[in-house]
Formats: C-alpha cells, structure tokens, sequence
C-alpha cells in the first residue's frame, strides 16, 4: 500500500499558510494614518480645543500678520499651472441697469489653479507610486471633478501654536542660498539662536529664507531652485507630530534636491507618510522684523469640494 507523504506535512502547511495570511493582514500600508482607516485630516487631530486654548495664551500685543502674497497672472508657479482673473458685468452691455435704483454690479471668474501663490498642499496632492495618505489608491478616489476623499474641505478649522524659524538670520544673510538644506541641526540651531524651546504636537512651523525678496525682481531665479527643508528634517519633524510645515519659497523643500533624493521625496515624506499639510509662498517678513517666533497660527482654506490645494492667507497673531 502506497502512502501519500504529503499527509503527514498538510497541518503544517496550513499552520504556515494561516501565518503568512495573518501576517500580510497584520501589515498596514506604508501610508496608513494613526488616527485610524477612516481618518481625512491627519496630523490636524493633534489640534484639539485644548490646543488652541493653549495657543492663545501666546497673544500678547494683538498684532495680526497676514501671510499670504498677492496672486495674479504674473505669480510664478509651478508649471504648467496659471492664473487669470476675469472682470464681468452681467445683464449691463451698453451701460444697462437693474430696476429702479439703477444698480450696477461687477463679478469676476476665475480661471487657473488652486495651486499658484500662497497655498496649502492637502492630503490628496502628493502619493507614493499612487497610494495616498491613509492608503488610498489614486485609482478609487482621484476623479477629474474632484477628490472622492481627502478633499480639501474636510481641512478643519485650525486655531494651533506658531513657530517661525528664521533661516536667513541663522545662516547670516539677508536670502538663503538655493540648494540649502534644513536638517534637524539647522533646525534645532535656528530653535536655539531665537529662543524656543520646544517644537510641539499639532504646532504649525514656517520657515524664513528671505527668497520672496526675488518675487517681482528675479522671478526666473526665484522659480527655477530654492532652499528649503531636507529628508532628515522632514522626518524629525514627523516624529515631533507637527500639523503644518511651510516656507516663503514656492517649493517649500530644498530644491536642487539633495544627492540620492527622489523627486519631491520631502512631500512624500510629509504628505502620504505622516498626514501633514504644507503651506508655500508665506509672507513672514514682518514677523521677523518683529521677531514673532512663537504665535496663534488661524486658518480656514475655502471648502471647495474634492479641491487638492488651497489659495490661503493664513493670519499669525502675536
């Protein structure tokens, strides 16, 4: 009588097979969010009401600063993105009027991208080989009119603590180099020149380079590189649990980018792997000129559904 052989190693196949199939389940994505699998807002869920009651406390002079550039058709951007503001008078060809007060009205169209200007960068803008913040694939989510998930309208209202690192008085020049990489040490050295102590969860962090000085002046330059935050800086500030990094500079990460990075890996790095925002093109001038490092950071981007960016104008009250 012959024997099957394989009889006597079956339970321990299925034994192995049972522990490869609840390892792989075991396993999440590279991008799955730790607030859990139905999470759109990411690192934003470290801004909690004590959290900005906290924030608040840091207003002491009641100075507001707008952050936000001007945005118009000579704004440089990202190409092939554009921009275009369009004036029009419905209903008043000929110099026609509406009823008998004679009201006259104008309205305008916009025609360009979210992202040109001063503008956030949400959830859905940057994947890994198209899997995106809390692993969504491009495929099930990214539609042409517009984002099924991680739209910019499920950004909530954000009132957090501000630190403003200035770059160009750490490095000692009135515009960092393009090419200029901020790590943790340059970090961590601009945190200690200014004073601050801690970098914290939920905190929004911007940096300070002096590149807006370009805008309008050299606008080839100030478009084609930049200095901005390296890999190793995009880390440690993950692993401080930041909600929102930004820059004065149009890329926000250094751009050449550094030897052996992957293209915008610092966004990936952000964006999909960590669920935080990023800003670009701030206004921080004043504030530095004021030395406002630690602020009450507000912002609302418009709730425009399935957007991927945002035109912003952050406020910082000190």
């Amino acid at each position: 009588m012959r024997t099957n052989p394989l009889k006597f190693f079956a339970p321990s196949i299925l034994l192995v097979a049972l522990a490869l199939t609840t390892y792989g389940q075991q396993q999440p994505c590279a991008t799955a969010s730790k607030f859990g699998p139905d999470d759109q807002v990411g690192n934003l869920n470290y801004v909690t009401p004590a959290k900005t009651l906290a924030a608040t406390k840091l207003v002491t002079t009641g100075k507001s600063y707008r952050l936000a550039i001007e945005t118009n058709k000579d704004t440089p951007a990202y190409p092939p993105r554009t921009f275009a503001v369009t004036i029009v008078q419905p209903g008043q060809n000929g110099g026609a009027t509406l009823g008998p007060t004679k009201t006259t009205y104008n309205d305008d169209l916009i025609n360009g991208w979210a992202g040109v200007g001063s503008q956030l960068d949400g959830l859905g803008h940057i994947g890994v080989d198209n899997l995106y913040f809390n692993c969504n694939k491009a495929n099930d989510f990214a539609a042409t009119d517009g984002l099924k998930k991680l739209g910019v309208e499920h950004v909530p209202a954000v009132a957090t603590r501000g630190v403003l690192l200035d770059m160009a008085g750490y490095f000692n020049t009135d515009i960092v180099k393009e090419g200029t990489p901020f790590n943790r040490a340059e970090i961590e050295g601009a945190m200690k020149r200014q004073g601050i102590k801690s970098i914290e969860k939920g905190d929004v962090v911007l940096f300070y380079t002096g590149w807006l000085k370009l805008l309008g002046k050299d606008n080839k330059r100030f478009g084609s590189a930049a200095p901005g935050l390296g890999r190793d800086g995009a880390k440690y500030l993950a692993s401080l649990g930041v909600a929102i990094v930004g820059s004065d500079t149009w890329s926000f990460e250094v751009i050449p980018f550094e030897k052996d990075a992957g293209v915008f890996e610092v966004h990936q790095i952000l964006i999909p792997l960590n669920g935080i925002y990023i800003l670009e093109n701030m206004n921080t001038e004043e504030m530095v000129r004021d030395q406002a490092w630690e602020f009450l950071f507000t912002l609302g981007p418009a709730r425009i559904t399935g957007g991927v960016q945002a035109i912003v104008n952050p406020i910082a009250i000190k």
